[in-house]
């Protein structure tokens, strides 16, 4: 097995990354780097810190200049970080001594990681958000299609009360809805620019240091923290927990859909199924397991991140390597589960005459809190929620219906709409109903 099932050939259909799988490779963090180089002279000329054709020099140069990874592995493996080697790469790339001594003016190396994978994240939340959008939009159909079809709700994991299949679907995108009401306020909170220098105190920047870092800031559409940030990561576990808690709300639905499509109740196939290599009659849920999986792995992962944001003093080698290790992981998770997502739900078939037999099959018990309300009209709570117990158990053991010993045992008693499924749904039609408005109007 790979080491990593996004990197992988065998994988990649399983675990698939699309275009965000891009934004974590060698050649994109470097790219993403020579661009904030690149912004960084630029705005140091246009304030005068470093001559002006030496800045437009190195900002067209940071545009076109390719650099070998590889070429970069021995410095990187020998000072901890690539920002020496990509610096000293950069210089010689561009021949010509009397400009390239501008680059990197009175920056560390924790301001350019930083700051690029701030421009890889901004494009991995675009990303993230035209599929969501998507995911969304498949589910607010079903739900509004489906927001009057009575499935069973089931808690501990047996039949409850009646719902719709609508307000079940409606009750996965909720999460994401909000999820993606979110973003802006993410974008503002975590998309930091970084220029703080050695010790984050900007002193080789120079007293203009915070209107440079506002200007970097708006060159590559980051926001301005107005502050230094090397020992804070804040902003990381921000864009962490958001993911999270996405893989989190699809891996539900995963679990949910896999317990649909079980053998013996079948009210719903999800999109992913996958054959069996031995057994011809099998449809397995692959898809809904694979959201449950990377649910999994980025709650793992999150875990570790929040440990590793714990960095000692001014800078911490350890935690930021333990970062590195762990973000790319949980940032192609995300999406990862989105794309798996986006398939899936475009395939869900629901079948509503299972899920009519499937409420049928409780023989009316499903009905009992529905009939102890409405006995509790005329006697005590208590005393109503007793007797409807009692024909509970009745009916258990002897395959009658609830209704049928409801009938024999309350005889004045209005039990109209009682056992009608329908007329027992409660909020969930309008429920389905106001989830489908609310994303037809994003």
């Amino acid at each position: 097995m790979a080491a990593s099932v996004f990197d992988s050939s065998l994988f990649s259909r399983l675990f698939p990354t699309g275009e965000a799988g891009r934004l974590f490779t060698d050649s994109a963090e470097i790219r993403a780097m020579l661009l904030v180089e690149g912004a960084l002279a630029r705005a140091q000329g246009e304030m005068g810190l470093i001559p002006e054709p030496s800045a437009r020099y190195i900002h067209r140069a940071a545009m076109e200049v390719q650099i070998d990874p590889g070429g970069l592995a021995e410095a990187t493996g020998r000072n901890g970080v690539c920002v020496p080697g990509l610096v000293a790469a950069f210089r010689a790339a561009v021949e010509a001594p009397e400009h390239g001594q501008y680059i990197h003016w009175g920056a560390t190396s924790q301001d350019i990681i930083d700051t690029g994978l701030m421009l890889r994240l901004r494009q991995l939340l675009e990303h993230n958000e035209t599929t969501l959008r998507e995911v969304l939009s498949t589910l607010a159909t079903l739900a509004g299609e489906h927001a009057e079809t009575p499935m069973a709700a089931r808690t501990w994991g047996q039949a409850a009360t009646p719902t719709s299949f609508g307000a079940h679907v409606a009750h996965w995108g909720a999460p994401l809805l909000a999820l993606h009401q979110e973003l802006p306020a993410l974008r503002q909170g975590a998309l930091w620019v970084s220029l703080s220098g050695a010790a984050g105190t900007a002193a080789a920047l120079g007293p203009h240091a915070p209107q440079l870092r506002g200007k970097l800031a708006e060159a590559l559409r980051l926001h301005d923290p107005a502050r230094s940030w090397h020992g804070d990561r804040t902003p990381i576990l921000r864009v962490a927990d958001w993911i999270t808690r996405c893989c989190a709300a699809l891996g539900k639905m995963g679990e949910d859909l896999t317990l649909l499509a079980q053998s013996g109740i079948a009210e719903a196939a999800p999109g992913g199924g996958g054959a069996s290599s031995t057994m011809p009659q099998k449809q397995n849920p692959v898809a809904p397991a694979a959201l449950t999986a990377l649910a999994r792995q980025a709650a793992s992962l999150s875990s570790a991140l929040t440990g590793a944001a714990l960095h000692r003093q001014e800078r911490d080698g350890a935690a930021w390597f333990t970062e590195w290790l762990i973000l790319p992981q949980l940032c192609l998770s995300g999406a990862s589960a989105l794309l798996q997502a986006r398939e899936m739900t475009r395939a869900i078939a629901p079948d509503p005459a299972r899920m009519a037999a499937t409420l049928a099959d409780t023989g009316g018990l499903i009905h009992a809190e529905a009939l102890s309300f409405r006995l509790a009209q005329t006697m005590p709570r208590p005393q109503a929620q007793a007797a409807v117990k009692a024909l509970c158990v009745e009916a258990g053991e002897s395959g009658a219906a609830l209704a049928g010993l409801a009938a024999r045992d309350f005889p004045d008693a209005d039990l109209s709409g009682v056992f009608d499924t329908r007329a027992q749904l409660g909020q969930a039609s309008a429920e389905a109903r106001a989830f489908a408005a609310a994303v037809r109007a994003l």
